[in-house]
């Protein structure tokens, strides 16, 4: 099927998962013509069922690709594009944003999954009002981006919001976490994987009183008091299959105004709330990076 764009050039989007990929076509305004899913196999696999769906669009004027990492997002690194040392078998050292620029010769848009997602809600969903976001996946893992000003925040990497420590409570120091590389980082108490390893169930399924709601609710408002202390960001976007169990961002937006005991002097102006775009944050972040493309290499 060949798709046209009514209000402005043609725009590939990828959302690279561990589990699937999400691909899309659409515009810079963030409207989504139409989109696919496949699964995630081999590089190799992958890249060129991703590639064929592309080329059965009409011309695309550059492609976004928000991929899972570790990634290089140095433009002046020779590496930038490439997913490094993964636990997805396969995928370290693969180069996912030159395929696809080898394959179509348009620009390429390249971030982390995250940081795709924080666009997409910063400039169509939940951030439009604001200066600034962070958008929180809470998931298979947890991972974080971050939007000041518009722009995407890179350092030597990209943010790692899942490794912080958490402070723990005295009566919750027996489970020792999940993480391979920390143990009970916040990703090693609150993720999808850490939740089940501990109760044996995902939070959506445990009943509404269990102890499991207000423990993972507190590690989280952590984060986000964390991030309001340190960052000052206005709005914080809880995503992510964790975060849909019934009531779980209420609670961690009120235990995180308990953490600031009223000192925050951004008062009412930090916010934790769900996606506005849903679960299309991801790839509308990726027609952003696309339209980006486009403007960084005029």
């Amino acid at each position: 099927m060949t798709i046209t764009a009514g209000d402005g050039p043609l725009l590939g989007a990828v959302e690279a998962g561990g589990t699937k990929f999400v691909l899309a076509v659409g515009t810079a305004s963030g409207k989504v013509l139409a989109s696919h899913r496949l699964p995630t196999t081999t590089p190799a696999e992958t890249l060129a069922a991703t590639a064929d769906w592309f080329s059965a669009q009409a011309p695309l004027a550059a492609i976004g690709v928000g991929s899972f990492g570790p990634a290089v997002l140095d433009p002046a690194s020779p590496r930038y594009g490439h997913i490094t040392d993964t636990p997805k078998p396969g995928w370290s050292d693969c180069d996912i944003a030159g395929h696809f620029a080898r394959r179509f010769g348009v620009p390429i848009g390249f971030d982390t999954d995250v940081n795709g997602a924080a666009l997409g809600e910063y400039l169509h969903g939940a951030g439009k009002a604001g200066q600034s976001l962070a958008y929180v996946t809470v998931g298979t893992g947890i991972g974080g981006g971050l939007v000041i000003g518009g722009e995407p925040v890179h350092g030597a990497s990209h943010p790692e919001m899942g490794h912080l420590f958490p402070r723990r409570p005295a009566g919750d120091t027996v489970f020792a976490g999940t993480c391979p590389f920390h143990g009970d980082c916040l990703e090693g108490l609150a993720s999808g994987p850490a939740i089940k390893a501990r109760w044996g169930a995902s939070l959506d399924q445990l009943p509404a009183g269990h102890e499991a709601h207000a423990i993972v609710a507190d590690y989280l408002a952590q984060l986000c008091h964390t991030l309001f202390a340190l960052t000052a960001v206005e709005t914080i976007v809880l995503g992510g299959g964790v975060s849909q169990a019934p009531g779980l961002v209420e609670r961690v937006r009120r235990r995180s105004a308990e953490l600031s005991a009223g000192y925050l002097p951004g008062g009412k102006r930090h916010a934790v709330v769900a996606p506005g775009l849903g679960q299309n944050a991801g790839i509308v972040g990726a027609l952003v990076l696309a339209a980006r493309a486009i403007a960084q290499s005029a």
